[in-house]
């Protein structure tokens, strides 16, 4: 009775057959075992074809199908497929290291398989009919660079101080979350306070703002930039009217002339003018200070100062006092 071949293409020797030659046989059948369990080979696919992986009875350099790893390789530019043969029925460990961002399809001759739509690895079996992924179940994580966790309320590293519960991580016991410098030697660390009266989130700003600006919150951790309203920004001289705005201060020259200086128009509680008699003459010319529909001192009229070398500051009360006189 001849010899016959199983479906890795291993040689069944029948009895008293292969005389002289069994060692050889039995050796090659051990190696076409060693690449069904442990072998590895590339592969170069064909760019928007297919590429037929073959098993040839007793023969180990033509079996690339026989291989427990296989390296998909080649630069494609359409949709390609990887096929093995129906019959076999054995593990594999495919790796797609094909360029251009294109699905490779590893499946059966005549049956299904799975989708590679990025380079990388995936677990699979032939059950002699189709390709098969294997899903391991919560796979742990494994990373040089990041800390990973594996599944929710869990503490990492053993630390009860580091948890994550599957949404946020917290860092217990008023722990620092450090922001090292480029050196490594030094950082900056962030903290909550020793007590709070209860828990809070602050939500960074959508974007950096622009020089000079403050971070402010709207009362619900919302965190925004804007203008630094503190203290007084100075003007270069007036010599005729102008319209001022909210926190800047102007030195008003009146020699040559009376003028109005206009108040802001829809201020907001808080905002401040600052005015100052430049050259002492407000007595003789005298600055006019224009309402803009609001009241000053509680009264709808403008405010005239004829007082030489006076310096006034004006701060915006709200709708029924208007600007009242901080400072004169």
């Amino acid at each position: 009775m001849a010899s016959t071949y199983n479906e890795l293409g291993i040689e069944l020797m029948a009895t008293g057959e292969n005389a002289g030659t069994w060692g050889t046989k039995t050796n090659t059948n051990l190696d076409i075992i060693q690449q069904a369990v442990a072998g590895y080979v590339a592969q170069a696919v064909t760019d928007g074809g297919t590429t037929a992986l073959t098993i040839t009875d007793g023969s180990t350099s033509t079996s690339v199908a026989r291989h427990m790893v296989i390296k998909l390789t080649g630069a494609l530019t359409g949709t390609s497929t990887v096929t093995v043969p129906d019959s076999v029925e054995k593990l594999y460990i495919v790796e797609n290291a094909t360029t251009g961002s294109q699905t490779v399809t590893f499946k059966t001759a005549s049956g299904t398989g799975v989708n590679f739509t990025s380079t990388g690895f995936k677990f699979l079996y032939s059950d002699g009919t189709n390709i098969n992924e294997i899903t391991l179940a919560s796979p742990p994580g494994g990373s040089d660079t990041q800390i990973q966790f594996n599944s929710g309320g869990t503490a990492f590293g053993g630390s009860a101080n580091l948890v994550w519960d599957g949404t946020n991580v917290t860092l217990g016991a008023t722990g620092a979350l450090r922001l090292g410098d480029t050196a490594g030697g030094e950082y900056v660390g962030l903290k909550a306070p020793g007590t709070v009266s209860s828990s809070y989130t602050l939500t960074l700003p959508t974007a950096t703002g622009t020089a000079d600006q403050i971070l402010v919150t709207d009362g619900s951790g919302n965190l925004s930039f804007t203008d630094n309203s503190g203290g007084t920004s100075w003007q270069a001289v007036k010599t005729s009217g102008f319209t001022a705005v909210a926190g800047e201060g102007y030195f008003c020259d009146t020699s040559s002339a009376a003028f109005t200086a206009t108040l802001p128009a829809s201020p907001t509680l808080g905002d401040e003018v600052t005015l100052v008699d430049y050259a002492g003459t407000f007595d003789t010319n005298n600055l006019t200070v224009g309402r803009n529909s609001e009241n000053i001192q509680g009264s709808a009229a403008d405010l005239t100062v004829s007082v030489e070398r006076a310096g006034l500051t004006l701060v915006y009360s709200g709708a029924t006092y208007g600007w009242l006189l901080k400072d004169k």
